[in-house]
């Protein structure tokens, strides 16, 4: 097949480079070699959530060829599936290509995340990078968002890599709320139970009453090629957490997609109902983080940048790096923490984090500092993100936060020992608030430029406009019989 992919649309626009070229044919050989039937090919939509076509296993090279067209509203949902820009009337305020009539945009597929699914094993992922259907790149796309970011630090002269820590909840699902009334956008939420007592941190015998449950997900993820590290029993009831060796952050984040598509998948198969939602409104749950772990290394010796000389002492390239995440930490959150409920899991005493600093090994803390001379392993660790983040947004955020935190010559204020207490600024206490902070950043402008923060304005003020109309419980129960 080489030889057609060579001379294909996406060859001749120039999406695809020698290596991709090679990676492709080889690929192509292996699925025509297989049982495999069907292909799922996909992208990370703006949410964090995988969208696209299933197409039958031979007809995967055509992808290679000439992409696979895509409804360009894909990109323009909010979390509900409306869309939220107009394209049926007069513009939809983005500049860099056209989307007006639901045009199509090309998926362009990535080679190295093919992946055939152990729970489905005659389909496969492949997800893809997104372009305009003339070849040119969408500055808003979640993959070409991390992939400048990552650009940007490689032309400093260093690379970032990331550790992941990932809870989430798994409930047994009493009734899926499929009668047509429940069919709404979004549709109703299932009716669910907790799979085993909660409030048993790390305790072993919670771990063997739902083993069965977490092997699979073990072994699935483990299927994939991700690079597990360890299966824990969180704090709250059937609330769990996955960490991941450290790797590239591209890789991460493709890893941190393919992990939970795979548990909501696995889960719903067993008749289970697996969220990553932060805070679920259900009696005595726990709220859910997302705790990104992340060190930095000089590109041309690939020495580590974070490892002090003495204990209590930073680098100063650790020094900065800190410093721009606390400096960029409210506008960074609309890219951490992108949901309503997200922000109601910044309360104190809770292992979360709700004030702008950072400590020594400090779990309360938004920030905590793990580093020791001769530690290979020295890093920092980033508490505030929640599990329903873009993880290409958020990663970005962190390599555009701690970049410009060394490029501006800023060091670390002295840590806290008191995390919940004190006169350090808060962290947003709503999507508003986090809203508000993006939009005035003059840091995401100049690294993000203006279309793709204005378009991420324009979904997420979409949301937050449908969360304020909408008439809540505590305002029935307030004011339907006082009045």
């Amino acid at each position: 097949m080489s030889d057609a992919i060579r001379d294909g649309v996406l060859a001749r626009m120039g999406l695809l480079d020698e290596a991709t070229l090679l990676a492709a044919d080889d690929l192509l050989a292996r699925v025509a070699a297989s049982s495999l039937e069907t292909v799922r090919v996909l992208f990370a939509d703006q949410h964090g959530v995988l969208r696209g076509k299933t197409i039958v296993a031979s007809a995967l090279a055509s992808a290679f060829t000439s992409g696979i067209a895509m409804a360009s509203t894909l990109l323009l949902k909010d979390t509900s599936h409306r869309t939220a820009f107009s394209v049926w009337s007069g513009g939809t305020g983005l500049q860099s290509g056209p989307l007006q009539g639901a045009n199509d945009v090309l998926l362009v597929p990535v080679p190295s995340t093919f992946r055939t699914l152990p729970w489905s094993p005659h389909s496969a992922w492949i997800f893809c990078d997104v372009v305009y259907r003339d070849g040119t790149a969408i500055p808003f796309s979640a993959r070409s968002v991390l992939g400048n970011a990552i650009d940007r630090l490689a032309d400093a002269g260093m690379a970032a890599t990331i550790g992941l820590e990932v809870e989430f909840h798994v409930f047994q699902r009493v009734d899926a709320a499929l009668s047509h009334a429940d069919t709404t956008m979004p549709g109703t939420p299932p009716e669910t139970r907790a799979l085993a007592q909660g409030y048993q941190f790390l305790t072993d015998s919670k771990y063997g009453e739902v083993e069965p449950v977490l092997d699979d997900l073990r072994r699935a993820a483990q299927g994939l090629g991700l690079p597990v590290r360890s299966v824990e029993i969180e704090m709250g009831p059937s609330q769990f957490e996955f960490t991941f060796d450290p790797a590239p952050v591209m890789d991460h984040a493709d890893n941190l997609m393919m992990f939970r598509a795979m548990v909501k998948q696995v889960c719903a198969a067993k008749g289970l109902h697996a969220s990553f939602m932060t805070k679920p409104r259900l009696p005595n749950i726990a709220a859910c983080g997302w705790h990104i772990h992340q060190s930095l290394c000089d590109l041309k010796s690939g020495a580590s940048l974070m490892i002090p000389d003495r204990a209590g002492t930073l680098t100063p390239q650790a020094s900065g790096w800190i410093a721009g995440l606390l400096t960029h930490a409210s506008a960074s959150s609309l890219l951490t923490v992108p949901t309503v409920n997200g922000y109601k899991r910044y309360q104190p005493y809770q292992l979360a984090p709700n004030r702008i600093q950072w400590g020594q090994d400090n779990r309360g803390a938004m920030i905590r500092a793990l580093m020791a001379p001769n530690d290979p392993a020295s890093r920092v660790e980033n508490r505030a993100p929640d599990t329903t983040a873009n993880p290409y947004f958020a990663l970005a955020a962190q390599l555009i936060s701690g970049l410009d935190g060394i490029t501006s010559g800023l060091t670390a204020p002295p840590p806290t020992q008191t995390p919940y207490e004190g006169e350090a600024e808060m962290l947003p206490t709503s999507l508003a608030e986090a809203i508000d902070a993006f939009d005035q950043s003059a840091l995401y402008r100049q690294a993000l430029g203006d279309e793709t923060v204005d378009y991420l304005l324009q979904i997420k003020r979409f949301e937050w406009n449908r969360y304020l109309s909408a008439i809540s419980e505590w305002e029935q129960a307030e004011y339907f019989s006082l009045f």
